[in-house]
């Protein structure tokens, strides 16, 4: 069934294009400064801890997200368990609902949905605000049957309203979105985990960003690319935290 579901997606030109794009980054791809291991001994060495800086920021908010996460784990174990299917963790969603709290953002760009961790967080978080909008950028999962059904899976109907969806990839829905938007106030990056695919979003979306605004990237133990970003572009302020044994960095922010 996984080599037919990949032909049944190959038939749509543009899902077509994107697959062949990620086939060609994984056997050829830009290299970045460091290598894999002197990569990740960088990020331990400047590595800290979210939870210490939510408390610090607002404890009361910081226990308000903690409790969203723990009700949203129950909720995914039961749903995930029918779908049948695994598909992904999503990024450190408690920091997420916490930062879109704290922050009050008017418009949340996010790439990489999966089952719907991140974005059950940011949209959660934009409920409770009473503003913001999210903008999501995936691609379905190829291997699998029906993978439209199986994006954000985990989002309820009442939270979909604050909800943007595009589903034909980074390079065809970012354009699309930027286009759309005036300004972004939160970026969230989880999608393509390759060097180039990291560095052209970044490229796109930072013309509707400036200093003031938060850029997150999942899985930078990948490549050096957010190493390579903040020593090169002069960012003012970045971090860098742990989520269940992987890492993402933050530029801007609180």
């Amino acid at each position: 069934m996984t080599l037919a579901n990949v032909l049944m997606q190959a038939m749509n030109p543009v899902r077509r294009r994107v697959m062949l794009k990620q086939l060609q980054t994984r056997l050829v791809d830009e290299r970045g400064q460091l290598s894999k291991p002197v990569n990740l001994n960088w990020i331990r060495s400047h590595c800290t801890s979210f939870e210490t800086l939510a408390n610090e920021l607002d404890p009361t908010l910081w226990e308000e997200a903690r409790r969203f996460s723990a009700a949203l784990e129950i909720d995914a174990e039961e749903i995930l368990r029918e779908a049948g299917y695994k598909l992904g963790g999503g990024g450190a969603y408690p920091f997420l609902y916490f930062l879109t709290r704290y922050a009050k953002p008017d418009c949340i760009v996010e790439t990489g949905v999966a089952a719907g961790f991140s974005s059950c967080a940011f949209l959660s978080a934009i409920e409770a605000n009473g503003r913001g909008r999210l903008y999501s950028s995936d691609f379905p999962y190829f291997r699998l049957p029906n993978p439209e059904t199986l994006i954000g899976v985990l989002v309820k109907g009442h939270l979909r309203r604050h909800w943007e969806l595009y589903l034909e990839g980074d390079a065809t829905n970012l354009p699309r979105i930027i286009n759309t938007v005036d300004r972004i106030n939160i970026f969230h990056y989880d999608s393509d985990k390759s060097y180039s695919g990291r560095k052209a979003a970044i490229s796109m979306v930072e013309t509707k960003m400036d200093n003031n605004e938060i850029l997150l990237l999942d899985d930078i133990q990948d490549n050096s690319q957010f190493h390579d970003y903040v020593t090169t572009s002069g960012a003012a302020s970045w971090r860098i935290f742990e989520f269940r044994g992987k890492q993402f960095g933050m530029i801007g922010g609180p």
